[in-house]
């Protein structure tokens, strides 16, 4: 089974992350996103995109069923910090019901948090694909909860420096993605600068993943998006979705290397 340290982002079988070839999309800057928090629009979800897409504070969701890739930065987003987690009586009670597994059935955890049926859904064979070669690279882990009768809930996402980007969740039993939040805190440790960050869909509970503002206020999101001269966007972006990712080196690093 395989194991991440997570001051290291190396793995306990000392094969760390293979960091992937670079992306050549160089994305705006999070606090140019606009009012729905979206950065821009277009690019590929090819390893080095997505990496340095989470290392500027960065994640990848289609505008709708099918259609372009948008990268967002919400403001608010769900963050929680290992130490401010509050287990109540009833999810120490739900615990007991549950064995947590780290690593051991990702590609399962991703399909069902990709299941069509659910509500907001929006997990495409695009996003299952990368997030798979990310998983092969040594970037994205799962966590999972397990009872007599199976996989009963687990979340998975992206594990960079040390900060957890959580890509989505699921349960088929009651409380079950809940657990997976103490889960993921016992393999994070409690070092203060661990970090993980919830995507908003569908979002963790409240009261064990609080909202934080990702950046300070910014009145006008638009006003400083803007392309290089010279520079072409790839996909235009409609009226609301700001800026595009732009076909040019990237310069990564916001969140680490």
């Amino acid at each position: 089974r395989l194991v991440r340290d997570w001051s290291s982002d190396v793995c306990s079988s000392d094969l760390g992350p293979v960091e992937p070839p670079a992306s050549t999309w160089a994305f705006p800057p999070a606090d140019t996103a606009d009012d729905h928090g979206v950065v821009g629009v277009g690019a590929d979800v090819d390893p080095g995109t997505l990496l340095a897409a989470y290392r500027r504070g960065l994640f990848p969701m289609p505008v709708e069923a099918g259609g372009p890739m948008a990268w967002w930065s919400p403001d608010p987003r769900g963050v929680l910090r290992p130490a401010d987690l509050r287990i109540s009586r009833s999810l120490r009670r739900s615990k007991n019901r549950y064995e947590v597994r780290f690593d051991t059935a990702f590609a399962e955890v991703m399909v069902a948090c990709a299941d069509p049926a659910r509500d907001h859904g929006w997990i495409d064979e695009r996003i299952t694909d990368a997030y798979a070669t990310l998983k092969r690279l040594g970037w994205a882990p799962s966590v999972e909860c397990w009872d007599g009768d199976g996989l009963a809930g687990g979340l998975y996402g992206v594990a960079i420096g040390g900060l957890f980007a959580g890509a989505s969740m699921f349960h088929r039993r009651s409380d079950a993605s809940k657990v997976a939040l103490p889960g993921l805190v016992d393999l994070m440790g409690n070092a203060p600068h661990r970090l993980a960050a919830a995507q908003p869909c569908p979002p963790p509970p409240a009261r064990l993943c609080p909202l934080h503002p990702a950046r300070p206020p910014h009145p006008h999101p638009r006003a400083r998006a803007h392309h290089p001269p010279g520079r072409t966007p790839k996909t235009a972006p409609s009226d609301w979705l700001g800026v595009c990712a732009l076909r040019v080196r990237p310069a990564l690093g916001d969140l680490g290397q």
